[in-house]
């Protein structure tokens, strides 16, 4: 099937960025989302079109409920302005924001802003925009390895993605009569940008992480995005509701 397309949410740097450009070296056209890095969300777009694919970025704040309806109306017209499509085939649920925050210390306000994020975003925004997904399609949301191992700072964050993943077997279910899958990916400890680069910036946290590992290494972005766009593939046709952990095998 050609001129599939995928919108990968915060593609403009870390895993969605590697997520957005291997579905473009797959074959597929792309829409990535960024929140306010503009300028690196445009070099995503022009390495996607080096892969002589199409690629937009539209600006989205996933804390910003409010702005779904708007965000989902930029998309529909964008899909028609360019693409004269209405609809499009992959969701990829990435957008997310860290902090290394002790229980004791969690307030209320940092509570509601990780729920709009991580959950009601995801939610809302999956809801919405199904009825623009085509029969047939992907969506895959991310989770994290903390659903299955508590690491400290991070009562906030874990529970979330836990509620990802029960999120992602309902809407497999309701959406199973479309030919749609949905699927969860739980990555391990990656040195990114994310949460102001804890893992890249600490050497300490970093080797102990990786000698948790069976693979002796904590991951990189490149060892995520492989993975999302096989799950977009035909070849990954049967795989539904099921939550994949990608870590390299950490805490076994």
């Amino acid at each position: 099937m050609a001129n599939r397309i995928a919108l990968v949410t915060g593609g403009s740097r870390g895993l969605g960025k590697d997520m957005a450009l291997r579905l473009a070296e797959k074959g597929n056209d792309v829409i990535i989302t960024f929140h306010s890095q503009k300028e690196s969300a445009e070099q995503v777009v022009a390495e996607i079109e080096k892969l002589g694919r199409k690629a937009i970025a539209l600006q989205l704040d996933s804390s910003a409920i409010s702005q779904l309806n708007d965000f989902v109306r930029r998309v529909s017209e964008s899909l028609e302005k360019h693409w004269k499509a209405s609809k499009f085939d992959f969701l990829v649920n990435n957008a997310g924001m860290g902090a290394s925050i002790q229980f004791l210390q969690v307030t209320e306000q940092q509570f509601d802003e990780f729920v709009n994020v991580h959950f009601k975003s995801v939610f809302f925004l999956t809801q919405r925009l199904l009825p623009m997904m085509n029969d047939g399609g992907r969506i895959i949301n991310i989770s994290s390895g903390t659903t299955r191992f508590a690491q400290p700072g991070y009562s906030i964050y874990g529970p979330m993605k836990g509620a990802i993943e029960v999120f992602t077997r309902y809407v497999a279910k309701e959406v199973g009569a479309r030919g749609i899958t949905v699927n969860v990916i739980a990555p391990g400890p990656i040195e990114t940008d994310f949460n102001s680069g804890l893992i890249r910036n600490n050497p300490d946290r970093k080797k102990i992480l990786a000698n948790n590992t069976a693979l002796g290494r904590v991951g990189e972005a490149s060892d995520i995005g492989g993975v999302v766009a096989f799950l977009c593939s035909d070849d990954a046709r049967w795989i539904n509701g099921q939550r994949i952990e990608v870590s390299g095998g950490i805490n076994l």
